[in-house]
């Protein structure tokens, strides 16, 4: 990633294998996922789990809200469905896609979220 410093504005060159959110509240946030050059690869259950689960981590430190609460149970749903499982069900993505779009505003700020959001993008659709 190259970063023009120039007082004008910024500059963002080539970005790969990676998922990144600039913005909301002055926060800037960056999550890399790279594994020697798999970048096309499709995620596994685990990876999809372990991104859940730091989600759901980054949620406690928010303030606690309904919102906080809401988005807490649809995770813990997903984190039950992928626990022990080798594979994707089909839909989960979608679900939790969806979760992340009608809560953007609360996780917006959170590089968890962003992480969880760049592996459900690797799976499509």
């Amino acid at each position: 990633m190259a970063n023009n410093d120039d007082a004008r504005g910024i500059s963002i060159g080539d970005v790969h294998g990676s998922a990144f959110s600039i913005g909301g509240s002055n926060n800037t946030n960056t999550v890399h996922h790279h594994d020697g050059g798999a970048q096309d690869r499709t995620p596994t259950a685990e990876e999809l789990l372990e991104a859940v689960r730091d989600l759901r981590a980054a949620l406690v430190r928010l303030p606690s809200s309904d919102e906080c609460s809401g988005l807490d149970a649809e995770l813990n749903a997903a984190a039950r469905e992928l626990e022990g499982t080798e594979e994707i069900r089909p839909g989960l993505p979608a679900r939790l896609r969806g979760a992340l779009e009608r809560w953007a505003p609360l996780v917006e700020t959170l590089s968890a979220a962003t992480a969880l959001g760049g592996l459900l993008a690797s799976l499509g659709g």
